[in-house]
């Protein structure tokens, strides 16, 4: 399966599924949701360093090395992202030592 049109339509094929997918998902389910995408970029990492391990050409090399720095950034934001989203659901806890406001009679 060599053929560039037939890579092609699976890929819009993806595409358009994953979208259906991602459309249909209610907003109390993003956080977990983006919790496993995190856990498919780790193992998505993890396969850019064995191959970029393993192979011999320069450029294989350098394209390996790109994946392996893309993949990296993109699972650290995601993990940025969900931290501040699982905050945003947090309590928020009164401050124990707040300052007098300026002005007030003590």
């Amino acid at each position: 399966m060599s053929d560039p049109v037939a890579w092609l339509t699976i890929f819009v094929l993806s595409v358009a599924v994953g979208i259906e997918v991602i459309a249909k998902v209610s907003s109390t389910l993003h956080t977990p949701l983006m919790s496993g995408a995190n856990a498919i970029h780790g193992v998505i990492l993890l396969g850019a360093v064995i191959v970029t391990g393993t192979t011999e050409s320069t450029l294989a090399l350098v394209v390996g090395l790109v994946a392996i720095v893309l993949a990296a950034i993109n699972m650290a934001g995601g993990f940025v992202v969900t931290d501040r989203m699982l905050r945003m659901f947090g309590r928020r806890r009164p401050a124990k030592d707040a300052a007098p406001q300026r002005g007030s009679a003590r």
